[in-house]
C-alpha cells in the first residue's frame, strides 16, 4: 500500500489509521480504536470500483469478551450482508450501564438497494468515498449532492440505510449533514480528510 494516513479522534479517546492504493479506486485497510461507549478495535478492509463505487467492505470488531464481523459485497446493483459473533458484546455495554446495540448486519439487504457507498461510523476515511465518486473537488461550489449510504455502526455493525448530502465549498472543503448535524470538512488536494470539526483531525509525521 504506496499511501498511509493517521487520524486522532476529537471527539473522544480514539484513533484511525489506514493503507491505502488509490491508483485506480481505492483498496484499503485500517484500524480504528475508541473508548466509548467501551473499548474497541476495529480493523476494515475496502475495495471500491474504479468510478469509486464500494464493491466490498469487511469490518471486524472485538472488545473484552466479544467480537462481530461483518461483510458488505454489492454486484449486480444488490448488496449481499453477512455476519459473524463471538461472546455478548450486549453483556459487555449493559454491564457498562449502556443501552444494547443492534443485530450485525441486516434483515433486509434491499433497504440498502440505493447505497452506492458505505460509511463506517466514526471514521474520516469512507468519507473520501462520495467526495471522489461525485467528484465534488472539480464542482462548482453550492451545488448540494443529496446520496443514500450503507451506514455500518459502530461497535456493533448494525447496518442501515442513511441519507446524506455532501455539498462543495470550493478547494478543499466540503460540506456534510445528515439530519440535524453539519460539518464543513478541510481536505487535503487528493480529497482526504484533513480535518473534520467534532470528529477527527489528521496527525502527520513530525
Amino acid at each position: 500500500m504506496p499511501k498511509s494516513i493517521f487520524w486522532s479522534r476529537t471527539d473522544t479517546a480514539g484513533s484511525e489509521q489506514v493503507l491505502l492504493d488509490d491508483g485506480r479506486g481505492l483498496v484499503a485497510r485500517g484500524t480504528l480504536l475508541a473508548v466509548d461507549p467501551i473499548p474497541w478495535t476495529a480493523r476494515y478492509q475496502l475495495t471500491t470500483a474504479p468510478d469509486w463505487t464500494t464493491a466490498r467492505v469487511e469490518v471486524e470488531v472485538e472488545g473484552s469478551g466479544w467480537l462481530r464481523r461483518v461483510t458488505l459485497e454489492r454486484a449486480t446493483g444488490r448488496w449481499r450482508v453477512t455476519t459473524a459473533e463471538q461472546g455478548d458484546l450486549d453483556r459487555a455495554l449493559t454491564a457498562a450501564g449502556h443501552p444494547r446495540a443492534g443485530l450485525p448486519g441486516t434483515d433486509d439487504p434491499d433497504r440498502l438497494a440505493d447505497a452506492l457507498d458505505v460509511d463506517l461510523s466514526g471514521s474520516p476515511l469512507f468519507n473520501a468515498l462520495p467526495v471522489h465518486r461525485l467528484g465534488l473537488p472539480a464542482e462548482p461550489a453550492d451545488m448540494p449532492r443529496r446520496i443514500t449510504v450503507a451506514w455500518v455502526l459502530l461497535p456493533g455493525l448494525e447496518v442501515v440505510p442513511a441519507e446524506q448530502i455532501y455539498t462543495g465549498l470550493g478547494p478543499g472543503r466540503v460540506r456534510f449533514a445528515s439530519g440535524t448535524f453539519t460539518a464543513d470538512i478541510d481536505l487535503d488536494a487528493d480529497g482526504y480528510v484533513v480535518r473534520y470539526p467534532g470528529l477527527a483531525e489528521r496527525i502527520d509525521p513530525r
